[in-house]
């Protein structure tokens, strides 16, 4: 869906920056490229295409921000949300798997839920739902920026950089970090599913 190097290419920092913004708390955001972005960006700032310093400050920064917008508007607009009908910006079913999420796991999901696509989208606006004490889900929010802000841009910088001849792979990486995103949701889902048919 997305020619990600093709973004960063193009956009460079600032695309990277306003793209981790929307995907960590703007309910729209939740179809956009996290953890591959994050991951690719560090890859290609080994190769020089982008500064990994101000990658992973702007990252870091963005991510918890991102957050802490959906928090406010979680807060504001309450179980409105859960009424609203799905569209091209938004998926009920997304933010009913994050609710699950989030009632399952509480504030710790607000670090988990940094590294599982939509469900990161949605889990911040949940807590300001929940009205969580802000100051307990600024800790949390802080705490999975910097995990997953910083980890990921790293990985792939120290990837590139370590690795002779590393760009020639850098597709089937980028598909191997997708998967490994959506198999927190893959799997129960395709245990609800085989459940379904033995019933």
């Amino acid at each position: 869906m997305f020619d990600i190097e093709s973004i960063i290419t193009i956009t460079g920092l600032v695309g990277v920056t306003a793209i981790v913004f929307a995907e960590s708390g703007l309910f729209f955001g939740f179809f956009l490229p996290g953890d591959s972005l994050l991951f690719t960006a560090g890859f290609l700032a080994s190769q020089g295409v982008i500064p990994i310093t101000p990658l992973v400050i702007a990252t870091i920064i963005a991510a918890i921000l991102g957050d802490s917008v959906g928090y406010w508007f979680g807060r504001k607009v309450g179980p409105m949300i859960f009424t609203r009908p799905d569209s091209r910006w938004f998926s009920q079913e997304r933010l009913n798997d994050a609710h699950v999420f989030f009632e399952k796991y509480g504030a710790k999901s607000l670090i988990l839920a940094r590294f599982i696509p939509a469900v990161r989208t949605f889990t911040p606006i949940l807590a300001g739902v929940g009205r969580m004490q802000y100051g307990k889900f600024l800790t949390y929010n802080v705490i999975g920026g910097l995990l997953w802000g910083g980890v990921l841009p790293l990985a792939g910088y120290f990837l590139g950089a370590k690795i002779p001849g590393a760009e020639r792979y850098v597709t089937l990486i980028i598909l191997f970090i997708i998967f490994l995103s959506v198999l927190p949701i893959a799997v129960p889902l395709a245990k609800h599913w085989f459940a379904k048919r033995r019933s």
